[in-house]
């Protein structure tokens, strides 16, 4: 018997997340490294985080 499986459940897969060590993070990104779906609301509270934290913003999710 198989589960029907939650594409909302599952974790982001590593090659859509980036760390900023090779581009600029993006709000969608931060986003996406939290394990959540980028809406509206998320993405301007990461654009936010960014302007003000900078790149720990990025760190404290993937240190």
């Amino acid at each position: 018997m198989t589960d029907p499986t939650d594409s909302e459940s599952e974790p982001t897969p590593d090659h859509l997340l980036h760390t900023g060590a090779e581009n600029p993070v993006d709000p969608e990104d931060l986003v996406m490294a939290s394990g959540r779906t980028p809406t509206p609301e998320l993405v301007e509270k990461a654009r936010k985080d960014l302007e003000e934290q900078g790149a720990a913003a990025v760190e404290r999710l993937l240190p």
